[in-house]
């Protein structure tokens, strides 16, 4: 939000430095962002007034103008601007003024005649964007002023950075409330007088969605002029405050909002039909806004509307069919409460976000409405002339907010700021926040203001003090906690996880939780329930993600087309899916390996990642040091990965994951060149590490035997191991493939598996007798179970 300082003191002027202003502001929460001198850098342009005026003779579009400057002589200066006439006001730039980028004016001949510097618009002198027209000062300007006398330029622009909970701030007398509260002095008290109504005329209003607009307040103001031209000391506040200048009704409006914080709009009486209604949109409505562009309305949007269709877009912009013009002689004055969450978010879905959008979702004073509705009838009459109906106030009671009343104990400030602030000064600083404080035994009862609708806690009030009291006089002291020593438990911190992937060559990346629809669905069964969102931040992100990979994928493309030749990457995070009607947020780990598994280096050979490298990451991450054999893989038809290189992933024969290679189909539609080996992991299934236990190590020598053996070709070979251990539950101590062998000398549906087996045992050498019955015995459990032959 920016302001003018100047304005700002007119409602508080406390005896201090601009300096000291910002720093106060920014230590009570409100932060400067910014401050800015208002003079845009011209030197010497004074105020004239124009004493003749003639057409130029070579040329219909200039005129020639004797400008006084009260100096005893006129300058003839050549000006090419519609609106010079005789008798008007204007900014002049004599020879030997500069203007803002260094131009310094010189005598120049325009076809013929010597002009004597020139006549300045608002966006020459840098005060605007107008430049089809000269500047036009108030008539009661004395000719020979500087110019920033006369436009009170010695002034600066504030800007304020606010929290989305200070929108009582959004307005001129926000700030001043705390500044006046800040050095303990009177805040202007704005006196507006109700006006009176001289004609009858008025407009039915009925609310149909009280929920999200409990209170609507209208007035006809009728016979107005609004070709009157906006005074200057209210286009210089707009400007200072960046809005622009359009006609005196619009110009009032936003002039109140910025010094009430109450948006207001104007509708053309006469382009109404009927009842002003507010109501949700019916679906399949459209509204052409103020700024030309066609918008179709959803459902859960609020708008006006008249007994034909939608007038405006209800707390962000009015239609343009109802608009005020050149042409407007009656309004119809809106000034109405609507609810944040009836807001929220609409105008980031259609694109307009506005001064008004701003201040509706953050939140607007309940109570405001009629108060605000007489301060623009005022002004708007002031300045257009016109006769004001009577204020139609329609609010259903049960709908609209109600002020709160919060106890606070003088024990849950100590609790919170540390410091024992003293009863007197606790009740000073709530009366002058605007509050009432009622004593009780042990704090106060306090009745909250309706314009502070961000307090709802009694740590909301703490926090109030402690801005008023003054954070820097809180002394620092070091948090006592009391420590306790728990008894460790088996649960995995995700450290643990980070630092494993991390040690293997990976790099943890952050990805968005919003995919994209359509490569979620390439990646995700079709058959699971998407969650969509209602105002996605782009057309690409406009599910929640049900997997890490689509962000994971996402990231290696993006890193493909900047040449990176290799990613190892992981994620931690949260992937939503329905359940039951609810939605459920699974904490999980994924990861993808992509080219090499390891840099280029002289002295390693390429080595692509696949299969059983990706499997080597998992098993690293899932068991880091316990017995393998608690892992195990079962083959799995998933949409995302390649048939025959994908897989289910348990521990301790609960499902805690899949593996795989990517579907070459994805790569082809992905652009991707390579093999793309992924991972994702259930968090919650890998956190508990089942308890260590140790056995002693045998003092006596292994003794090993290899076997080679036939079986069918599809046979998996984690079967055949678990079968072995079977046979062998005692001696047996190690268990290793080395070889897998199928081709010339080799039935087609037949495999040879090479089998290292270590036999130890624990009190005694084990004999050549005792190993032969061990090996016998597992051969003879092989061909039992599946008629395997062993391989001379």
């Amino acid at each position: 939000m920016k302001f003018s300082e100047r304005w700002l003191r007119e409602w508080v002027d406390p005896p201090i430095t601009s300096d000291a202003l910002a720093e106060q502001l920014t230590l009570a929460g409100l932060e400067v962002e910014s401050i800015t001198k208002c003079q845009p850098g011209f030197t010497n342009v004074v105020v004239a007034r124009v004493a003749r005026v003639e057409k130029h003779p070579k040329s219909d579009n200039l005129s020639i103008c004797d400008v006084d400057t009260g100096a005893g002589k006129t300058f003839l200066v050549v000006c090419g601007a519609p609106n010079v006439r005789v008798g008007g006001v204007y900014a002049y730039a004599p020879v030997g003024a500069s203007l803002p980028g260094g131009k310094t004016l010189k005598q120049a001949r325009i076809k013929g005649v010597d002009s004597e510097g020139m006549l300045c618009s608002a966006a020459e002198l840098g005060l605007g964007d107008v430049d089809e027209s000269i500047l036009e000062l108030d008539a009661t300007s004395a000719p020979g002023w500087p110019l920033e006398t006369c436009l009170r330029l010695n002034d600066q622009i504030i800007e304020l950075s606010l929290t989305p909970n200070r929108g009582d701030c959004l307005s001129i007398r926000g700030v001043a409330r705390d500044i006046a509260v800040i050095n303990n002095i009177e805040i202007k008290q704005l006196p507006i007088p109700a006006v009176t109504p001289t004609i009858q005329h008025s407009r039915a209003v009925n609310l149909q969605a009280p929920a999200a607009c409990p209170r609507y307040v209208g007035r006809v103001i009728a016979d107005i002029d609004i070709n009157r031209p906006s005074p200057l000391w209210l286009t210089e506040k707009l400007r200072r405050s960046e809005i622009r200048s359009i006609n005196p009704v619009v110009d009032m409006t936003n002039y109140v909002m910025l010094e009430l914080g109450q948006p207001l709009h104007a509708f053309d009486n006469d382009l109404l039909k009927g009842a002003i209604t507010v109501r949700l949109a019916q679906r399949g409505e459209k509204l052409m806004m103020l700024d030309g562009n066609q918008v179709e309305l959803t459902p859960d949007t609020l708008v006006i509307a008249d007994d034909s269709r939608p007038v405006a877009m209800a707390g962000i912009m009015g239609g343009l069919d109802t608009g005020v013009t050149a042409t407007t002689k009656n309004i119809f004055l809106e000034s109405a409460y609507f609810t944040p969450e009836a807001i929220m978010g609409r105008s980031r879905l259609y694109g307009l976000h506005t001064d008004s959008s701003h201040r509706f979702e953050r939140g607007v004073d309940f109570e405001l409405q009629a108060l605000v509705m007489e301060r623009a009838t005022n002004l708007i009459l002031a300045l257009c002339g016109g006769q004001a109906g009577p204020i139609v106030d329609i609010r259903d009671q049960a709908a609209q907010p109600k002020n709160r009343t919060i106890h606070l104990s003088a024990r849950k400030i100590l609790q919170i700021l540390g410091v024992v602030i003293e009863p007197s000064q606790v009740s000073s600083i709530l009366h002058r926040l605007g509050m009432v404080t009622i004593e009780r035994a042990d704090g106060w009862d306090i009745k909250i203001p309706s314009f502070r609708f961000d307090i709802n806690l009694e740590a909301d009030l703490v926090e109030e003090i402690a801005r008023i009291y003054g954070y820097d006089r809180i002394p620092s002291a070091p948090i006592v906690a009391k420590l306790n020593i728990f008894r460790k438990n088996n649960s995995i911190n995700i450290n643990e996880l980070r630092n494993t992937l991390v040690n293997r060559g990976y790099n943890e990346v952050v990805t968005y939780s919003f995919v994209d629809a359509d490569l979620q669905n390439h990646i995700i069964d079709e058959g699971e329930r998407t969650i969509s969102l209602l105002n996605p931040i782009s057309s690409t992100m406009n599910v929640m993600r049900r997997s890490l990979w689509p962000g994971l994928v996402t990231t290696l493309v993006y890193n493909l087309k900047r040449q990176q030749l290799r990613a190892r990457i992981f994620e931690y995070g949260r992937v939503f899916s329905h359940q039951d009607g609810t939605v459920r947020q699974d904490l999980t780990i994924g990861g993808l390996s992509y080219g090499n598994n390891y840099s280029i280096q002289w002295d390693k050979n390429n080595s692509l990642s696949n299969f059983y490298s990706l499997k080597g990451d998992i098993e690293a991450l899932i068991l880091r040091g316990d017995d393998v054999s608690a892992i195990s893989y079962r083959t799995i038809n998933h949409t995302a990965l390649h048939p025959g290189q994908s897989a289910e992933i348990f521990y301790n024969n609960q499902r805690i994951g899949v593996c795989g290679a990517l579907h070459p189909r994805l790569l082809q539609v992905l652009e991707i060149p390579m093999p793309v080996m992924v991972f994702e992991l259930d968090c919650s299934a890998i956190s508990m590490r089942q308890s260590r236990k140790y056995k002693k190590m045998s003092k006596f020598p292994t003794v090993r035997r290899d076997i080679s053996i036939l079986v069918a070709k599809e046979l998996p070979v984690e079967k055949i191991m678990d079968t072995i251990k079977s046979a062998s539950p005692t001696l047996l101590c190690n268990l290793e493939l080395f070889d897998v062998y199928h081709g010339e000398g080799i039935d087609i549906l037949k495999k040879s598996l090479a089998l290292s087996l270590t036999f130890q045992a624990s009190s005694n050498t084990l004999t050549d007798e005792a190993v032969e019955g061990e090996v016998r015995s597992i051969l003879a459990a092989l061909n039992s179970e599946f008629d395997s032959k062993l391989r001379e």
